[in-house]
């Protein structure tokens, strides 16, 4: 044991990949063409999160403020990566937008946590900011993923209402103002569905990773409840912010609609 922690051995940790063969042999099996996508995303999760844990070893002994400051700006960029890698079959030219969306939400909401909550010594303590933020981020990059989904398939949809809106006055923001609305509750969602369920239908991760370190479990509870907390304002905040950024890009700058055939790349407006 480690600090309490039972400490996996690596032809442990080999044997437990073997539980994703339950995933490519159902996607074998129903020929969903997912086989090689599932191999290559265990190796490298298994890659990353050992590579992580190496990083964070090192910061932990060696923590500096611009060092940690700048590995949170590596999160973010690789956040931003992700979730447009998701985004770019809806709509192109999004990065800048979606990094805003991530990061500002992200780090405001992070710091206010670490000050504010968990009162941190240094500001910048690693052990607790970087976790927070991973956990943040990892949720935020996927709300913005789904918003942003949402937002253009339900623009496109209302294609006809918004030509008519605008062409009676009406300012893009006005027009696309119901597919934002549907856009933030689509990406809100996911979220109220896990607060719902946390205590009752699942003991979340954090809590879970404290109770099998050996913390009291009124404590986890306790630090779990902020996590939810935190985790529900910074998605909420980068939804928000990603929708009223995103919408533009299906108009023109004179404030027109634009149809398929006028978008850069079928994709849309730069």
């Amino acid at each position: 044991m480690t600090g309490g922690v039972v400490n996996i051995g690596y032809v442990e940790l080999v044997g437990a990949s073997l539980l994703m063969l339950v995933a490519g042999i159902v996607s074998w099996r129903m020929g969903l063409g997912q086989t090689r996508r599932i191999a290559v995303s265990t190796v490298r999760a298994f890659l990353q999160l050992l590579a992580m844990g190496l990083l964070l070893g090192y910061l932990f002994k060696y923590q500096t403020w611009w060092l940690v400051c700048l590995v949170l700006l590596g999160m973010c960029i690789a956040a931003t990566q992700i979730a447009t890698g998701r985004t770019n079959k809806v709509v192109r030219g999004l990065w800048a937008d979606v990094f805003l969306s991530i990061t500002v939400s992200s780090m405001v909401i992070a710091f206010i946590v670490v000050e504010g909550i968990i009162h941190a010594d240094p500001w910048y303590n690693a052990m607790q900011l970087v976790p927070i933020s991973g956990m943040i981020l990892g949720n935020t990059l996927a709300a913005a993923a789904v918003a942003t989904d949402r937002l253009f398939a339900s623009m496109d949809s209302r294609a006809n209402e918004i030509y008519m809106m605008v062409a009676l006055g009406a300012t893009p923001r006005e027009a696309a103002f119901p597919s934002i609305k549907a856009a933030v509750g689509a990406g809100m969602t996911p979220l109220l569905a896990q607060l719902s369920a946390a205590g009752i239908v699942q003991i979340p991760g954090m809590m879970s990773g404290q109770i099998l370190a050996g913390a009291d479990p009124v404590i986890a509870a306790k630090y779990q409840i902020v996590v939810l907390l935190m985790i529900s304002a910074a998605t909420t905040l980068s939804v928000v912010i990603i929708c009223f950024l995103a919408y533009k890009k299906r108009f023109s700058v004179e404030g027109y609609y634009l149809s398929p055939a006028l978008r850069d790349d079928a994709g849309g407006a730069a």
